[in-house]
């Protein structure tokens, strides 16, 4: 999946989320991440912590890449 905004990856999250049944509150408790933050990347808020949302995306079993043009 190509990221051009931070609504493509908040979907993205989202989407590995439901997949795998897990409630923003279960993630939350799983990661001491607050919901209202899962959330805000979920809703593709653009000034959410990186830190974090790399993170979550491997908490969720997922990959990032960057590739050059």
């Amino acid at each position: 999946m190509k990221i051009l905004e931070s609504a493509d990856i908040g979907a993205a999250i989202r989407s590995r989320r439901k997949e795998l049944h897990y409630t923003q509150a279960y993630i939350s408790e799983f990661t001491g991440l607050s919901i209202s933050f899962i959330s805000d990347v979920e809703n593709g808020k653009p000034t959410v912590e990186l830190g974090k949302v790399l993170r979550l995306v491997q908490i969720l079993g997922m990959d990032l890449f960057i590739e050059k043009r």
